[in-house]
């Protein structure tokens, strides 16, 4: 199986929609993807992810089904929205740099500065839920491996956000946060693709095949959406 992760385009926060900007991205994701036999597609409840996912689907007759455990993590300290830890992943894990502190230390839950904010427990939340996924599409979890069971599907894709797809990223190739998360830096629309492969019954043990790929939307910006 290939699950295929892509994260949403340009956004409008507030509204949590994609711009109009975000759907001529979306749009070139689409494009790219074309040619790919996709037999299952799932996104973020967020809207923004949410209309992403929409436009690879369309035209193929197909349903977006929505999961809840990979809207975006959401960052801050924790039991409040104010506070020095107040900041997104990429961040704290630059303060983590700047300390000179390992990026790869297996106790970066209990590290200052990820053991004082709420996108830790949001992170290892993801861990769970796309292990859950995963278990349905017949790839079970054994200690840092999967058990590969029968296999419903060939291609997944799954439209999320920069936070929540690091965070899975993270927690299948048994990867600290805060490495993934200076070593990928999702931008809009990116794919990533990881394969998971192995006769029933056997450990997988899963596979990059494509990080981070956003070259279908070179070239398109605010200007020539907009005209100016």
């Amino acid at each position: 199986m290939r699950l295929i992760l892509v994260r949403h385009g340009h956004p409008d926060y507030k509204n949590d929609c994609l711009t109009e900007l975000g759907h001529k991205q979306a749009e070139a994701c689409a494009e790219r993807l074309k040619e790919e036999n996709i037999d299952k597609f799932y996104a973020s409840s967020c809207g923004r992810a949410y209309e992403t996912a929409l436009h690879i689907a369309d035209g193929r007759n197909m349903e977006v089904e929505k999961l809840d455990f990979m809207r975006e993590i959401g960052w801050g300290p924790a039991g409040s929205n104010k506070g020095e830890n107040g900041y997104d992943p990429w961040t704290l894990s630059m303060r983590m740099v700047q300390r000179g502190q390992s990026l790869m230390s297996p106790t970066w839950p209990l590290e200052d500065p990820f053991n004082t904010s709420f996108t830790t427990d949001r992170s290892l939340a993801v861990g769970v839920g796309i292990d859950k996924l995963l278990a349905e599409l017949g790839f079970t979890r054994d200690g840092e491996f999967y058990r590969v069971g029968s296999q419903p599907y060939k291609n997944v894709l799954l439209a999320s956000h920069g936070g929540s797809s690091t965070a899975a990223l993270s927690h299948i190739f048994n990867l600290p946060m805060p490495f993934v998360s200076k070593a990928i830096c999702p931008q809009f629309t990116a794919i990533t693709v990881v394969s998971f492969w192995g006769e029933e019954g056997e450990l997988c043990c899963p596979q990059f095949e494509i990080v981070n790929d956003a070259r279908h939307i070179k070239g398109i910006t605010v200007d020539n959406v907009y005209g100016q």
